[in-house]
């Protein structure tokens, strides 16, 4: 696919800003909906072991773990709207072809994180407590379809990256494939890496759930202390295997992306690896805390900036594709309102929840708010009401005019 293809498959009406600010929204706001994606998945994965388990202790984490991953499902899934939308404003020639080639897989997408969610959600009306086989293997079935979900993005993501092999895809032997039933590119290492990195993502998060329940339940230090045992387990093995399948990725990467293997950027997905591994040592962690979390998503941000930078360095470097030649209109309504909608309303509903969450883990027994947290939930609703007051007070001001 030659460069002048790809430029006249880009939108006719331009960007509203300019490129880098949405590449560098695409890179934070893909870390926060992967760090969401990792504690589901390993959350989901806990809970599903203690539901199958006969341990005291594995079944008495179902709960909190189940809890955890209806909640993760759904903030992957609201915050990975945005990072999506980024990658169809600015490589939108790679990710509509893409689509476009897989039709089906992108449409079955939608339907089968539906059923996942409902099937989580069946286990956790039905079963919540272990409940019975139906409802364990219902989160089982959910579990294995939020990873066919995952593995269909990654299809994707993959194809787009692929535009010199489009055509053979797209007519094979000369003869057109319109049907969208085939997944054409994948990298199982690639894949698995991104999965697999749930699993020291969620021991990290164990640790800072094992300091967090010290407040409220101080007495049971064997369950807590088992709780901290298993968050380092995760994060040493899962660490390790991280960095096997990331050797395995970079080792099938296509000749477009020779050399990145050995650039700073990979020396730099490998050192953060290697950063996961050494958490439990680094914060001697055996007692829990909140540091391995941060730096876990720390981690996570430096593996979406190595991601992007194989990105780059595949369609830039290769096939020439420059996304500063883009043209731009500016709009200052929409940028101004992406910026306070992401600020404001998630702003403030977000540390009104962080808030609650934290004094209740603070607070033995029976929690009740206080007063300056009612404030803050009072101004998250209050830029909800302005949010929505604008939006129509622009829309009929658009209309009458």
């Amino acid at each position: 696919m030659d460069i002048d293809t790809l430029y006249a498959l880009r939108s006719s009406s331009g960007l509203p800003s300019h490129p880098a600010v949405f590449l560098v929204l695409l890179v934070l706001t893909w870390a926060l909906h992967m760090i969401a994606v990792h504690v589901m998945l390993g959350s989901t994965a806990l809970a599903l072991t203690g539901a199958f388990s006969s341990n005291a202790n594995w079944r008495r984490l179902t709960g909190p773990m189940l809890d955890t991953a209806k909640v993760a499902v759904s903030l992957a899934i609201v915050i990975g709207v945005a990072p999506l939308l980024f990658v169809q404003v600015i490589y939108d020639p790679f990710w509509y072809v893409s689509n476009v080639l897989s039709a089906r897989w992108a449409i079955a997408f939608i339907v089968i994180l539906l059923t996942a969610y409902w099937a989580m959600y069946h286990h956790y009306f039905v079963g919540k407590e272990g409940g019975s086989a139906t409802s364990r293997w219902s989160l089982a079935v959910s579990l294995a379809l939020l990873l066919v979900a995952g593995f269909i993005m990654h299809a994707l993501t993959s194809q787009a990256l692929r535009p010199e092999l489009w055509m053979a895809w797209y007519a094979p032997e000369g003869h057109l494939e319109t049907a969208g039933s085939g997944i054409h590119e994948f990298n199982l290492g690639r894949y698995l890496f991104f999965i697999v990195l749930a699993a020291p993502v969620t021991g990290a998060w164990l640790l800072g759930c094992r300091r967090y329940l010290d407040r409220r339940e101080p007495r049971d230090a064997p369950y807590l202390d088992w709780i901290a045992a298993l968050g380092n387990r995760l994060l040493t093995a899962g660490g390790f295997a991280a960095l096997i399948c990331y050797a395995a990725w970079m080792a099938a990467l296509p000749e477009s992306a020779a050399g990145f293997p050995v650039s700073f950027w990979s020396i730099a997905a490998n050192a953060s690896i290697l950063l996961l591994i050494v958490i439990p040592a680094l914060f001697r962690s055996a007692s829990g805390g909140y540091g391995p979390f941060v730096t876990a998503a720390g981690v996570i941000l430096v593996l979406a900036t190595v991601r992007e930078a194989l990105r780059h360095r595949i369609l830039f470097g290769t096939h020439g594709y420059e996304l500063s030649t883009y043209a731009v209109n500016l709009d200052w309504y929409s940028n101004a309102l992406f910026c306070l909608t992401f600020a404001g309303v998630g702003g403030f509903a977000i540390a009104y929840s962080v808030a609650i969450a934290w004094e209740a883990g603070k607070t033995p027994g029976i929690y009740t708010a206080s007063p300056r947290v009612n404030r803050l939930g009072g101004f998250a609703l209050a830029a909800l009401i302005v949010w929505v007051a604008q939006y129509f007070f622009f829309g009929f001001l658009v209309i009458t005019r």
